[in-house]
């Protein structure tokens, strides 16, 4: 009767470890004319961000969201000073700000700052439109994903449309819906909800066209998308790729 009892138990378990779920591989791919990679600098502390962040929050109801555009705040730690600690602030982002003025991207430091496809652009400011994309086949890129919510390990391979060297790979994951109210400083008795916040990235420059990355584990119930682009020594993005993580 034991033996019978061990055989049972045994048989569930086993039928348990079966029943656990299975994460497939998520592939994240583009190949010809890059999206626009539009970077915006924005901080809680800073009382011009907040329309800002509002315009690229208007990019979640476009349609052509992620194949024509991947929109990604940066949210940077200067202005923590004024009394704010902005909870989604790092100081890689602001320092990756500074370089971007040390390479000629842009003239000098400020949120709301942004740039389009590596360039300032000021026109958000004048309510101007995006400027047109007029980049030209930016070759294949493919990012798998695997196992989503624990070690997650991300490939990146890169096909480039004529030789390159020294390119470098960013991986960034972006949140969704991220709330947070303002009690101190120039913004203070607000609350926001932010949209495409950075909540993590890496970047790896190397000579080879493949990269391999680990990320965070992500909590369950939470939207999250990836970003992946590659650019060059100038900061210029050659290609782009993103999409929701399933």
């Amino acid at each position: 009767m034991m033996n019978c009892r061990i055989a049972q138990t045994l048989t569930l378990l086993g039928s348990l470890s079966l029943a656990l779920p299975t994460f497939a591989d998520q592939v994240f791919q583009h190949q010809g004319k890059p999206p626009q990679l539009i970077e915006l600098y924005t901080s809680e502390g800073c009382s011009s961000c907040p329309p800002a962040d509002q315009f690229l929050g208007n990019f979640l109801n476009n349609p052509n969201l992620w194949t024509d555009f991947v929109p990604l705040a940066f949210h940077v730690d200067y202005w923590d000073y004024l009394g704010w600690k902005d909870p989604f602030a790092q100081t890689k982002f602001k320092e990756q700000q500074y370089n971007y003025r040390r390479n000629g991207n842009i003239k000098s430091v400020y949120t709301p700052g942004w740039l389009v496809d590596g360039k300032e652009w000021r026109g958000f400011f004048q309510s101007r439109k995006l400027p047109t994309n007029t980049q030209k086949n930016g070759g294949l890129l493919q990012a798998t994903l695997s196992n989503k919510i624990k070690n997650q390990e991300l490939k990146v391979s890169y096909q480039p449309p004529q030789e390159q060297h020294k390119l470098t790979a960013h991986v960034a994951v972006i949140g969704f819906d991220q709330y947070s109210e303002v009690t101190a400083g120039e913004n203070r008795g607000r609350s926001f909800l932010h949209q495409f916040v950075v909540l993590h990235h890496q970047s790896k420059q190397q000579e080879s066209y493949d990269w391999q990355f680990t990320l965070p584990s992500l909590q369950e119930k939470q939207r999250y998308a990836l970003a992946v682009w590659i650019t060059t020594a100038n900061k210029a993005p050659l290609q782009a790729t993103a999409n929701w993580i399933e």
